[in-house]
């Protein structure tokens, strides 16, 4: 279906998007690590439960971790061999995790699922919770919550905006695996009882829009180039013109947003039978030799990750997992692939901003381009006083994507993200 033109949203950037370092690169299988360090905790909730032994042999797609309640999902090893090691480890987000480390036997033996044929929604919904499927933009929220909605749905938005700079591995994605991600969507539309299928993608990558054009069934929809186009509410706004409020959930307003990539997961669970252990992702930024678009495995090391790509262009001021505005910064490289990892940056001291924070100027610009019409100074001011609940309420804190729009803005660098993630923190830990 021809594409039509999106809505434009209220606040945001214009942001350089630095996305032809990796762009015109297709996606390479990074080959087979001799070990994975696989994290139990892969999707927002409650971490899976560990279902294997020190000592044990498993096969790659075998369940290894299975969710524990509704709002978590299974962990299956992404290699065959041997768990070596059990252990618990500080993550670079500084919370304790635990990680089943797995030595590769190099066999490659699989243990799948039973592929389906013309599955029913009860069993597209089971297959999408079995194969931990979560959502793969960066949220980790387990699909197959998202796909059993209490209220009605009438729109399936598939989120292939990609406004992260640097990030291209959802563009490779739609260019080189549109059926795919099309069959996917057919089978999530299926589970939400026959919605209309609509992808949302922005006009800085109109291959991956012709590639969707085609399809009858999916209404292709050009964004405006706006970070954060790619954010859940205001992709729908954009799409649909409806306006999810505070408080409410994208199905209150009859849709379902799943990523590309997620999409392309179901298919694969659905037609093979394959459970989400890998994932493809950009290794960017101009201190590594060779940016490239990779197909990983969950558990991958970091350093196996720079290490094919040609190691270190020169010392990276910053590394980065995820994209610059929303990923993790990390000390060095020891860190690992999981499913929402959608992205390794290494990025010069021209790339980043180093520049210490000086006091507050009251200009505004941080509330004008905040597309959530929040006031991220008063959280701020509050929280650095310790009045969380004051920073909350005048802040709106808590309604808050951390999009990073507002600090990427603010002319006096404030740590606007740290005080919006302490806050956060504060108001839940106060609920328990």
């Amino acid at each position: 279906m021809k594409a039509v033109k999106g809505r434009m949203l209220f606040g945001g950037i214009h942001i350089g998007d630095r996305k032809s370092l990796a762009s015109g690169k297709p996606t390479e299988v990074l080959p087979e690590p001799s070990k994975v360090c696989i994290s139990v905790h892969q999707s927002l909730g409650r971490p899976a439960a560990v279902c294997v032994e020190k000592g044990q042999k498993v096969k790659e797609g075998q369940l290894i971790a299975k969710a524990d309640g509704a709002i978590s999902s299974n962990v299956f090893a992404s290699v065959a061999g041997e768990v070596t090691d059990i252990v618990k480890m500080v993550t670079a987000a500084g919370v304790e995790e635990t990680f089943i480390v797995i030595s590769s036997d190099g066999s490659g033996e699989k243990d799948y699922l039973a592929p389906l044929t013309n599955p029913s929604a009860k069993e597209i919904i089971k297959r999408i919770g079995d194969a931990g499927i979560v959502g793969m933009g960066g949220a980790g929220f387990p699909a197959a919550i998202k796909d059993a909605p209490k209220c009605k749905v009438d729109t399936l938005i598939l989120n292939g905006a990609e406004c992260e700079p640097y990030l291209t591995c959802d563009h490779r994605l739609m260019i080189e695996h549109a059926d795919e991600i099309v069959r996917g969507a057919r089978y999530i539309a299926k589970a939400l009882g026959g919605t209309q299928i609509m992808i949302g993608i922005e006009l800085n990558k109109p291959d991956a829009i012709a590639a969707f054009e085609p399809y009858d069934d999916v209404k292709v929809i050009a964004l405006k180039k706006r970070y954060p186009m790619g954010s859940e509410k205001h992709l729908i706004y954009s799409c649909t013109g409806r306006v999810v409020k505070g408080g409410q959930l994208p199905a209150d307003a009859g849709v379902i947003v799943h990523n590309v990539g997620s999409a392309f997961a179901v298919c694969q669970a659905i037609e093979l039978g394959k459970p989400l252990y890998e994932r493809e992702l950009t290794v960017s930024g101009k201190a590594v030799k060779e940016p490239k678009n990779l197909w990983v495995k969950t558990g991958t090391a970091i350093a196996d990750i720079v290490k094919y790509c040609g190691g270190e262009a020169e010392n990276p001021k910053k590394v980065v997992k995820g994209g610059p505005m929303t990923g993790t910064a990390l000390k060095g490289y020891d860190d690992y692939v999981t499913k929402t990892t959608g992205g390794v940056l290494l990025m010069t001291a021209d790339e980043t901003d180093c520049l210490e924070p000086t006091p507050c100027l009251n200009c505004g610009k941080c509330a004008d381009v905040c597309p959530m019409h929040l006031m991220p100074m008063q959280t701020a001011f509050y929280s650095a006083a310790g009045d969380f609940d004051t920073a909350a309420k005048l802040g709106g804190t808590m309604y808050c994507i951390e999009c990073g729009a507002c600090e990427y803005i603010c002319p006096a660098r404030r740590p606007l993200i740290q005080a919006i993630r302490k806050t956060k923190a504060a108001m839940r830990a106060n609920k328990k």
